[in-house]
This record gives C-alpha cells, structure tokens and sequence, in this order.
C-alpha cells in the first residue's frame, strides 16, 4: 500500500505566506507529526527570484514592476526568475526525499513526469528540453519547476500556466532564458480551462508517479491557521 498524500486546495495565497505555510509544514514533516503534503493553490501577481538570478532578469527598476501591480520576491528554491499570477496553478510538494534515496534529480523527474503527464491526459503534448529547465511544448514554456530541500524535506515545487495572463513574462528574462517563449493551456487548446479539473489530474499523476494515495485536508486540519497561511 502507498503513503498517504495529504492535499490541501489554498486557493489564492500571498506568496510571502504560502513560504511561511511551507516553512512550518517542513518542520511538521521533519517531526513526524505529518504525512507528504501537497498544497494546490494561486499567487497574487509577483515575480520570484530563485538562488541563481542575476539583476538582468528584471531589465526595469523594481519600481517600476510595483507600478505593473506585480510584487518582486526572493526565494531560496533552486533555479532563476519566474512569474507567478491568478489563473497558474501552483503545487508545492512538502515531502520526504527518504524513499528516493535523498536524491534530488530523481525528485525533479518525477516531478518533471507530474506535469508532462497532466498536460498529456488534458489535450496537450509537453516535454522536457535538453539543457533548460521547465515543461515545454514544442519551444513555448508551460510549467515551471524549482524546489529547495532541507533536511531531506522538499519545499517549493511546480507551477503550471493554465489561464493566467502571459504578459508579466514579456517583461523579464524567464528563467535566464532569452527569448523564451512561454504558453499557457488556454492558448494551447483555445480557451479557459477549469482550474479545479486541472488540479484534479495534476493531483492523480502526483499520486501516481510518486506512489502516494491522495486524500483531501482543509489547511485548518493541518493546522494552517491565519498566521500561516491566511485562511483557515
């Protein structure tokens, strides 16, 4: 029988508090006190800088993206700068490497897998690109990855562009890849998709490729409260 996967649908959540909601689950992880957790949800506009982004990534003065109504993070997950916005969906796999003998690459196929497959079972044919990171079809980005590990604890994870405005990207340098196109399963298959049934099929490959079985919780079950994450 798999382990259980416990996840949680936030909805839309700061992303300051989502990070503190991650941080609190690593340590509950850590100690025992929960099963893996997978938390499905959407940021306010913001751009998130990983540990390997360099100021050319953002050509305009913060400023200026605060002008645009997009927040500018830094974050300690791997990789460079993306944008994260209403109608992405986000997951962020809280969850331990043991079973994968702590190793991180294997993680990030499977979770590479997680999305490929998804897309796959929506209409969308999507796969990896040699050398760069992230889920493409054809030469247009559609998902993110970017994760950082502690203790053998996973935080940070995927995002997915599902209905959610393209535009924030044209003003940056994604993921330090110039000219990088990117596309969204909406312009893909011609129309707005539903959010619920994408986080439906992105919840059954995860429990697929990782051998989990999925079963829902609130965030108050977790113990998500206000200060955590901003809905209980």
């Amino acid at each position: 029988m798999s382990a259980e996967l416990l996840v949680v649908r936030c909805g839309l959540v700061p992303y300051e508090e989502a990070v503190v909601a991650q941080r609190w689950l690593r340590g509950a992880r850590e100690d025992g006190a929960v099963p893996d957790v997978l938390l499905l949800l959407e940021h306010p506009p913001v751009y998130t800088r990983g540990r390997r982004s360099d100021d050319e990534e953002l050509p305009m003065a913060r400023e200026w993206y605060e002008m645009q109504g997009i927040d500018v993070r830094d974050t300690d997950r791997g990789g460079r700068v993306t944008y994260h916005g209403p109608g992405q969906l986000v997951a962020y796999p809280i969850v331990s490497l043991r079973p994968y003998a702590d190793d991180v690459h294997e993680y990030v196929r499977r979770l590479e897998r997680v999305a490929i497959g998804a897309l796959g079972a929506l209409g969308v044919v999507a796969g990896t690109r040699e050398e760069l990171t992230g889920v493409w079809v054809g030469e247009r980005k559609i998902g993110s990855i970017g994760v950082h590990v502690s203790r053998g604890i996973t935080t940070h994870g995927l995002a997915i562009n599902v209905n959610n405005d393209l535009q924030p990207f044209e003003w940056i340098v994604p993921c330090g890849i110039e000219g990088c196109r990117v596309t969204s399963l909406s312009r893909e298959l011609g129309g707005e998709q539903d959010l619920g049934g994408v986080a439906d099929t992105v919840v059954a490959q995860f429990g697929e490729v990782y051998e989990r079985t999925p079963a829902s919780a609130t965030p108050a079950e977790l113990g998500l409260d206000n200060a955590r994450l901003g809905v209980a």
